[in-house]
Formats: C-alpha cells, structure tokens, sequence
C-alpha cells in the first residue's frame, strides 16, 4: 500500500492571497527609491512603470497558467524541473533561495537602520534579533500565521500610497501653492517635456523600475498552500495591471504633479516631501514607520519563500524535507532563519559596499529566473498542443507575448552594461551562474561514477 505524501496545509484565504501579490509589488523601492528614478528619467517615468509593469503582468499570466494546470506542485521551479530539465531546475532553485536569502539579509540590516530613527542609541542588531525572532515564530507557527502578517504588512504600504495620492488630488484640486509654484498637472510638461533627460536616461530607467517589481512571482509560491487555488491564483495575477495604475502610476502622478521633478533628491523620500508640503510635521516619522513595515514585509516574505523553496529542493529522505504538525516545512524555515542571522555580522565585516554588491548579483539573477519560467511555460504550450484545458488559465497572446517578454528581459540585461554599477552586478550574476552549472555538470559526473 502507497503512502500519501505529507502535504502543506491549505489554509491561505483570498484576501491573504490578493495582499500577498499585492505586497509584492509594493516595496521599499518606491518610497525610498522613487526620488532616484524620477531623478534619472523625469516624468517619463511613468511610461517606464507602464512598459515594465505590462510584461510583468505577462510574466505572472505564465507562472498563472503553469500553477493552475498543477495545484499540488510547490513552486514555479517543480515546473522548470518539469518541462525544461532537472539541471534548470536545481540551478535556478538554489540561485532563487540564495537570492531571496541575500535580500532578507539586506532587509534585515535596513530595519536596524530605521529602528534608530527613534532610537539612535540602542545598537542596531537589537531591532534586527527581535523581528527576525517574531517573524521567525510567526512562520513556524502556521501558514495563516504568515497570511495575516503580510496582510496587515500590505495594508499599511497601501494605506500610505493612497494617502498620498489623495493628498495629491486635493493639493492639485485647490491649486495649492508651493516653494515651487503651484500643484498642478502642468508640473509634468512644464519643465522640460514629458521626455526631459532624453533618450538614454530613459533607457537607463529601466533597470531600476525592473526590480522595483521584484516579488511579483511570491504569490506563485503560496499556491500550494492556497484554498481553492485555481480560482484564487487567477484571481490575484489579473489584478496585477490595476495595482500597477493606481499604486505606482497614480502615486508619481501625485508626486510629480505636486512639485516639479526637478526639485525631488535621490537622497530623501518623495513621500516625506510631499505630506510635509501638506502641512503634516510628523511625514518623516510616519513613512520610516512605512518603510520599516516595508521591509519587514519583504523579510517575512523572504523566511516563507525560502522555506518553502529549500523543502523543495531537498531529497524526501533529507531532514529538511520534513513538515511540522502544523503542516509547516518548520526545519527547513530555521534553516533559512539561521544563515539570514548571520547579516549583521557578515554587513560588519564586508562593509556596506561589498555586502550591496552581492545584494545586487542576487537581484540581477531574477532577470535568468523569469526567463526561465517563460522558457517552461513554452515548453509546456508545446506539450499541450491541441490538449489546453478549456477552463485552464490560459496566457493572452502565446506564444508571442512569452517572446515578447524575453525580449524584454533580454533588454534590461543589456541595459545593465550601460552603467559601471549595474555592469559589475551583471558580470557578478553570470560568473554565478558558470560557477553553479560547472559544479552541478561535475557533481553529476561523479555520481553517474559512483
């Protein structure tokens, strides 16, 4: 008689789902890093957001219709496994976990950073110890336990954008008068045009709002764990374009029609900028309060999907293949929670430079990781000619739109050599990737040996 294989509980609702994929798109680059990317592409921007977010919707209509056509898989990577090849899959598995591991790492750091906005003389390890601890029981606990977090975590990032956006309505509404002039809409032609740093500024932009959208692809890992998935995951990814209009494109719309691009710093936040011109004393406080639950939120993301990937990725007889009674991969998210741990010490001794450097290898891997779930999706397409389930969630326009979106990320790659930093990061992703595959080929050969 078969044994059934454990599996994890399904007890992530709708509104945990929606909040998830939600808080995915929603991170600390916008509110921090906002002012960099107006600064560099003025309010062209805007179509940059526009043009990126449409191929991330794509991306997550092909992680969509993967997840949906197989429920009881755990991740986009079982996929890759499946329909490209079990090097794809253990390559990109391993560069996923440690990529998610590196930006836990530098979400960690951040949150002692903010911490000391109010507390400058505690030590910032403090801070760091006690929210990886909280968010480290939180997971273990249950899966839900991790939904209503991030749900709350998402909330409050959603609360602050519409905010502002509303402020940006009333201030542009009545005309309100500014250091600068007036909040208006003119504010967007009236200094330069809509394309006022020219063309390779624009071009340059790209890379930027690209990871700004890193994170996306979480929602596919809770679908495992989700009630009633094909009805919830789809649900989700479709209302990716509408979250992309009204919280990015709506709060630069608000942002930049307030002040004129030309007077926000890469140094502060567009956000503290515009509720202080409102009149609000406290704006510095409330957005750290903001950013801090940013970055706990990615942390607390980072310790769910890394659990789940290492479960994945280890052998059934593997002591981290294990769930807990709460049908929780317990062992595997201590894992992960252990090496995470070691950030304060490892930003000590590389100093911020080196340690923001590997950060940014881990993050230019995605660009390989989406690509690869587009190349399973196409393999699958081809599988399934002339077999594609009239109910499934099938992706708008494939093949196309899966080669259109390789193109694109073929073109953000590109772009990465435009700048001596993003270059570095680009040549640090690919010797990463010749250094992983030479050592899976060589580890293979052994073990055809033995």
């Amino acid at each position: 008689m078969a044994v059934e294989k454990p599996e994890m509980a399904r007890e992530l609702k709708n509104r945990h789902v929606q909040l998830i994929a939600l808080g995915g798109t929603i991170g600390t680059g916008l509110f921090m890093g906002a002012g960099s990317s107006i600064k560099m592409a003025g309010p062209a921007i805007l179509f940059v957001y526009l043009i990126t977010g449409v191929f991330a919707f794509f991306i997550m209509r092909a992680l969509g219709e993967l997840l949906v056509s197989d429920t009881k898989q755990h991740s986009f990577v079982n996929f890759i496994e499946k329909y490209v090849g079990k090097d794809a899959g253990y390559i990109v598995g391993w560069t996923y976990w440690i990529s998610w591991i590196t930006i836990a790492m530098a979400e960690l750091t951040a949150i002692g950073a903010y911490v000391q906005f109010w507390l400058p003389g505690v030590p910032q390890w403090i801070p760091d110890l006690i929210f990886l601890l909280v968010l480290w029981g939180l997971n273990s606990v249950t899966v839900k336990a991790f939904g209503e977090t991030e749900f709350w975590f998402s909330l409050i990032k959603i609360v602050a954008i519409v905010a502002l956006i509303a402020t940006g309505v009333i201030l542009v509404a009545v005309g309100f008068k500014t250091p600068m002039g007036h909040a208006s809409l003119g504010n967007l032609v009236n200094y330069g045009g809509f394309f006022p740093t020219g063309g390779k500024n624009f071009i340059l932009a790209f890379q930027m709002v690209f990871f700004a959208f890193l994170g996306i692809e979480i929602v596919g890992v809770t679908a495992s764990e989700t009630k009633n998935p094909k009805k919830i995951i789809p649900k989700a990814i479709n209302e990716i374009p509408t979250r992309i209009l009204i919280f990015y494109i709506g709060a630069l719309l608000a942002i930049m029609s307030i002040y004129p691009w030309t007077q926000y710093s890469s140094a502060e936040s567009p956000f503290v900028q515009v509720f202080s011109a409102a009149g609000i004393k406290a704006a510095a406080a409330i957005i750290n309060v903001v950013v801090l639950t940013a970055a706990a939120s990615a942390l607390n993301s980072s310790i769910f999907t890394t659990g789940r990937m290492m479960f994945a990725l280890t052998s059934e007889k593997s002591r981290f293949h294990k769930l807990s009674r709460a049908q929780v991969p317990a062992r595997a998210i201590s894992l992960s929670v252990g090496i995470v741990g070691i950030s304060v010490v490892l930003n000590g001794v590389m100093q911020g430079k080196v340690f923001g450097f590997i950060t940014s290898v881990a993050t230019t891997t995605f660009i390989v990781i989406y690509a690869m779930m587009l190349v399973a999706h196409l393999r699958y397409r081809k599988q399934m000619k002339g077999m594609l389930p009239k109910d499934g969630f099938l992706m708008p326009g494939a093949p196309i739109t899966d080669y259109l979106t390789l193109a694109f990320l073929l073109f953000v790659f590109v772009v990465l050599f435009l700048q001596a930093a993003t270059m570095w990061a680009a040549i640090g992703a690919l010797a990463w990737f010749a250094i992983l595959i030479i050592w899976r080929l060589t580890h293979r050969k052994l073990d055809n040996t033995n």
